[in-house]
């Protein structure tokens, strides 16, 4: 999959959680700067997920903590 592809859909992944356009930036954090609480992260995976056709491993979701991180687990994945 290439690289705008993956930015796209992750982006609209991201939108689908509720977070504003404006927000998205690269290097954005899913708490520090999205405010991401337990909901909204099993919201998020779950249209990862589905988005992507991928399953995240429980333990590759702490390490996912930012829009780059998630990109760069993609990037490897797809």
């Amino acid at each position: 999959m290439k690289d705008k592809t993956i930015r796209r859909n992750l982006y609209r992944v991201l939108r689908k959680t509720g977070v504003q356009k404006e927000d998205i930036q690269i290097d954005a954090s899913y708490n520090e700067d999205f405010h991401f609480d337990n909901v909204d992260w099993k919201i998020f995976m779950f249209y990862l997920e589905g988005v992507f056709n991928i399953s995240v491993p429980d333990d590759e979701i702490d390490e996912i903590a930012s829009v780059q991180d998630t990109l760069l687990f993609l990037r490897n994945t797809a």
